[in-house]
């Protein structure tokens, strides 16, 4: 077990290295804190945290790279990826000896995706508090990588902690020394899916579920590939089945290899555990600090501390899942919730160093720090682009406050952003998702004025109240055509195509809209008392 910080060059480069990750130039300092990954775009100005990792995406011009790798140096990166090759460019060694950082190699075979991933799965640490370190069996809670690293050296074979859906959770290094197929897992953290199938219509999965004994799976039935013996057995905790430990490895499992097997489930178990409550217990406790730093009480200022946003000026978004369809009906789900919360968490945290993200109540609240005009733009195109990337498949709505810098300017945000997505949610699926306060002021408040109608029991009064009183008894739509027509300006052939009518038909409804409500329609202020009535009437 490494005792390198979780955040490290070295528990990074032992864990991925030679997997993944390979030092092409420059030297590594393995007790050096990695700060972010930083995913390099020629059309956009990232931003850079301290000890980031750069990610030369694409970048295979040499001078480009040289330049790339020169201004990583200038803002504090430690070092930068690009695509494995046989020799590296003289200019941009060059380059890095001036930056004085170091350049990796991404094996052939493996995506960017992966990388990142991998990245900031290694990376990911308490960052809201810390909290005192426990040992379970011996290894630092909830560290599976040295879990699966001990596991190894106790069987002498490469392995990988899974969970249920076979996604790779940990594996432990050596794994290149197993097979092709082991390796295409391990960038992938996930088994390939022609695996899978086979391995479901040979019943292991059934096999392993059912029962705590290992399961033997010969190599010559999963394909091409596959060279290597794989023993699995499940990881339980009472009747509930977290995942499953897997080793590559030849021989006879020996009665010794079995109670290894049984007694690391065990400790695979108590860590997963430990996982899960962690999450949950990090969950709530960021929920916790991002709401007491929204609502602008005496503990706002240290909660901001906390997340890092102290002193910071930041603009807050409130999002909200969207209704489905033309019927209004909302999803209500807590797990669609926190789905959408972890996604929204995850796109920020990719492209907005020190994003803030949590659950409260039934709104994902977003707190991101924006140094200045330009920036609150961006910010605004990463909500759209975060909507565009979810699609239907987390049907979201955003409502984006205006920038602050205080402790009561942030609240004011929170509260502007909140109505923000409040007319959004009433205008979907209807028009755009996202709105800033700044665009729906009036929206915002004559949805105030209907609460404050409603809530003191307002009855619709004078040429409305006709014309209702008429359609209820002669379903007429005479309040239908009259909104209708309020709405196109008075366009007679818009306003009969929105009504699904005959313009000449519209035109009758709308003389007995005068007739019936007694209402001038040439009137400009009578005209605006009916369409503030109808727009704030309670019920509509």
């Amino acid at each position: 077990m490494s005792a390198l910080s979780r955040s490290s060059w070295g528990r990074v480069i032992d864990d991925l290295g030679v997997t993944l990750l390979d030092v092409e130039y420059g030297r590594i300092d393995v007790d050096r804190q990695i700060g972010g990954i930083v995913i390099h775009d020629p059309l956009d100005e990232p931003v850079y945290p301290q000890g980031a990792v750069v990610l030369a995406v694409a970048l295979r011009d040499a001078d480009e790279l040289a330049a790339l790798v020169r201004e990583a140096g200038e803002r504090g990166a430690v070092a930068v990826v690009v695509r494995a090759s046989t020799e590296l460019p003289q200019v941009v060694r060059d380059a890095a000896d001036d930056a004085g950082i170091a350049i990796l190699g991404l094996a052939r075979g493996a995506t960017w995706t992966q990388l990142a991933a991998l990245l900031r799965s290694l990376l990911a640490e308490d960052d809201v508090g810390q909290t005192p370190a426990e040992s379970l069996g011996g290894v630092s809670s909830g560290d599976l990588f040295a879990v699966a690293n001990a596991i190894a050296a106790l069987l002498d074979a490469p392995v990988t902690i899974e969970d249920r859906s076979s996604r790779v959770l940990a594996f432990s290094g050596g794994q290149e020394a197993a097979d092709p197929s082991r390796v295409e897992t391990i960038i992938g953290r996930q088994v390939p899916d022609r695996y899978a199938r086979v391995l479901t219509e040979m019943g292991v999965f059934r096999d392993l579920y059912r029962g705590d004994a290992p399961v033997v799976v010969d190599p010559v039935h999963l394909g091409e590939g596959v060279s290597t013996q794989r023993i699995a057995i499940a990881v339980r905790a009472g009747d509930e089945v977290l995942g499953s430990i897997w080793a590559a490895m030849d021989g006879p499992l020996t009665e010794e290899r079995s109670a290894t097997l049984r007694d690391a489930t065990k400790l695979v178990a108590l860590h997963l555990l430990r996982i899960r409550a962690g999450a949950d217990a990090q969950r709530s406790l960021r929920a916790e600090l991002v709401s007491r730093a929204l609502d602008g009480g005496p503990d706002a200022q240290d909660a901001l501390g906390r997340l890092g946003l102290a002193g910071r000026r930041v603009w807050v978004m409130a999002t909200a899942l969207a209704p489905r369809g033309e019927d209004g009906t909302e999803h209500d789900s807590i797990a669609e919730r926190e789905r959408l919360t972890d996604a929204l968490a995850l796109h920020l945290s990719a492209v907005q160093q020190g994003a803030a993200v949590a659950l409260v109540g039934d709104t994902v609240y977003g707190i991101l720090p924006v140094a200045d005009a330009a920036a609150e733009d961006r910010s605004v195109r990463l909500a759209e682009d975060f909507l565009q990337r979810v699609g239907d498949r987390i049907p979201a709505v955003i409502g984006i406050g205006r920038p602050a810098a205080t402790v009561a300017e942030i609240a004011r945000s929170r509260a502007e952003a909140h109505r923000a997505l409040r007319v959004v949610v009433e205008r979907a699926p209807r028009q755009r998702s996202l709105a800033r306060i700044a665009d729906v002021e009036t929206d915002s408040l004559l949805l105030d004025l209907r609460d404050l109608r409603s809530a003191r029991g307002d009855l619709a009064s004078g040429p409305l109240a006709r014309l209702i009183d008429y359609d209820t008894r002669h379903d007429a739509h005479l309040v239908d055509t009259l909104t209708a027509w309020l709405d196109h300006f008075g366009d007679v052939t818009a306003a009969a195509a929105a009504c699904f009518v005959h313009a000449n038909t519209f035109r009758y409804r709308l003389r007995r809209v005068a007739e019936v409500g007694r209402l001038d329609l040439d009137d400009a202020d009578a005209r605006f008392a009916a369409m503030l009535e109808i727009r704030t009437l309670p019920v509509r």
